[in-house]
């Protein structure tokens, strides 16, 4: 993340790391994610946010912004990155993770 805010004309920030189950549950119910196996629950996602202004904003073309900037720094760092917006059930912009084959749990 460190290097990739510096390659994206993007301002972002972390909003979510690593989660108790007792927050995966409460955003599991509310239909915010679609798994109690989530990769914030061991520390290997986070979810940024993109800042506009004096506020996050949730468009998606920041986040394909931001998806491309961590995807090429992941790359040139050889980190093995996910990131949600690819998902097809259920794409989410702001999410990135290390892959699991390549960062057991």
């Amino acid at each position: 993340m460190e290097d990739a805010i510096q390659n994206t004309d993007v301002d972002f920030t972390v909003l979510e790391g690593m989660r108790s189950e007792e927050r995966q549950r409460e955003l599991y119910d509310k239909g915010a994610t679609t798994t109690m196996n989530s990769r914030h629950l061991t520390g290997h996602a986070v979810d940024l946010g993109a800042w506009v202004g004096r506020e996050v904003r949730w468009d998606w073309p920041l986040y394909h912004k931001i998806a491309a900037a961590m995807k090429d720094s992941a790359a040139r760092l050889g980190v093995a990155l996910d990131w949600g917006g690819d998902w097809k059930s259920f794409p989410d912009g702001p999410h990135f993770q290390l892959r699991w084959g390549a960062y057991p749990a």
